[in-house]
C-alpha cells in the first residue's frame, strides 16, 4: 500500500524529517515559493499537511489539495490555519497542544530574570570592564506579584514555575478556571495594574490581537515587566514602544514580535529591553516531542482511531 503524502510547510532538521518520512512519503515545502509550487505540482496527492501555527494552511491552499484529509500543526497554535473551511470540508484537524510547555514556560523565566536582572546589560558591561558600583541595582523577582494573560497549559507551567520563586500568581482568561488556586481578574487591565510582573501566553489570532495596548501598558506602570513568549500579535508594538520611550514601564522581554523575522527596529534602542528569536518552544526535546506527536496523530488517523490530540 502506498504511504499517504505528506506536505511539511515548516523548518524542520533532516533528522526530524527522516523520521516521518520513514512512515509517509514526504514533500518539504519551508519557503513560500517552494509551498506554492508543490501545491501546484502535487497538491491532487497530498493528504496530510503538516505545518505551524505562525504559517498556517489558506482556506485556497486546502481546495487546491481535493485528497486532504488532515491538517496538523507542530505546536500548539493554529491561529493562521482556516480550520472553519478544514471542518467543512470534513478535515481532521490536530496539534501539538502540550509538546513543548516545559520549554516554553523555562524561557518565560528566563526572560523575566533577564529583563528584571538586568543580565544581558551587566554581561555587557562586565566585558568592557565596568564594576558594579557603576551600574544601577536591579530588583529580585522573589516575593513580586506575576499575572499570566492566557492560563492554559503554559500558563500553568509558568505559574507553577513562578512558585518556585516566591512570586504570587494572578491571571486572567475569557473565564475563570475552578482548578486553580490563582486569583483571577476579570480584565486585563485589572491584572496589570495588581502585578509587578505581566507574562503573555494567550494564543495568536484576532480574537487577541492587540490586547496588550497602552491602557495594559499605563496599568503595569513604571515598575512592571512584560514577557510574551505567546505571539507578537499580543503585544501592540508602537504602544510598547511609547511607553519604553516614556518610562511608563520598567522594562520588557519578548521571544516573538509582529515583525517577525524581521527584527523589531522601533524597539532596538531600548536598554531595557531583552528580545530573543522566537525559540522558546525550541529543544531537542520540545522538536522531538512535536515530530512523535505528529506521527501519532498521523497514525491514529490512518488507523480509524482518531488523533491524539485534536483541534
Amino acid at each position: 500500500m502506498t504511504q499517504p503524502l505528506v506536505l511539511l510547510l515548516s523548518t524542520l532538521a533532516e533528522p526530524y524529517r527522516a523520521q516521518i518520512a520513514e512512515r509517509y512519503q514526504l514533500l518539504y515545502a519551508p519557503t513560500a515559493a517552494e509551498r506554492a509550487a508543490q501545491i501546484a505540482a502535487r497538491g491532487a496527492e497530498v493528504r496530510v499537511v503538516l505545518t505551524i501555527g505562525t504559517v498556517g494552511l489558506s482556506a485556497a491552499e486546502i481546495d487546491a489539495m481535493p485528497r486532504l484529509e488532515l491538517v496538523c500543526t507542530l505546536g500548539v497554535g493554529y491561529e493562521r490555519v482556516d480550520v472553519e473551511h478544514a471542518r467543512a470540508r470534513g478535515i481532521a484537524l490536530a496539534n501539538g497542544a502540550g509538546t513543548n510547555d516545559d520549554c516554553v514556560a523555562d524561557q518565560a523565566l528566563g526572560l523575566l530574570l533577564a529583563a528584571v536582572r538586568r543580565i544581558p546589560q551587566n554581561d555587557r558591561a562586565c566585558r568592557e570592564g565596568l564594576w558594579r558600583d557603576a551600574l544601577p541595582m536591579s530588583p529580585q523577582v522573589a516575593g513580586k506579584r506575576m499575572g499570566i494573560l492566557g492560563l492554559g497549559t503554559i500558563g500553568r507551567k509558568i505559574a507553577q514555575r513562578a512558585r518556585g520563586f516566591d512570586i504570587e500568581v494572578g491571571y486572567h482568561n475569557r473565564k475563570p478556571r475552578a482548578d486553580v488556586p490563582y486569583a483571577y481578574f476579570g480584565t486585563l487591565a485589572a491584572l496589570a495594574a495588581w502585578c509587578d510582573f505581566l507574562v503573555i501566553a494567550t494564543p495568536g489570532g484576532a480574537a487577541t490581537r492587540h490586547m496588550v495596548d497602552a491602557e495594559v501598558l499605563a496599568a503595569l506602570g513604571p515598575r512592571g515587566y512584560l514577557v510574551n513568549i505567546a505571539r507578537g500579535s499580543v503585544v501592540d508594538t508602537a504602544a510598547l514602544a511609547d511607553a519604553l520611550a516614556q518610562q511608563r514601564i520598567a522594562g520588557a522581554a519578548l521571544d516573538v514580535y509582529e515583525s517577525e523575522p524581521e527584527r523589531p527596529e522601533t524597539l532596538l534602542g531600548f536598554a531595557e529591553l531583552v528580545l530573543s528569536p522566537h525559540v522558546s518552544g525550541r529543544s531537542p526535546e520540545a522538536i522531538q516531542n512535536t515530530v512523535s506527536r505528529f506521527i501519532a496523530n498521523a497514525d491514529g488517523h490512518f488507523a480509524g482511531r482518531g488523533v491524539v490530540s485534536p483541534i
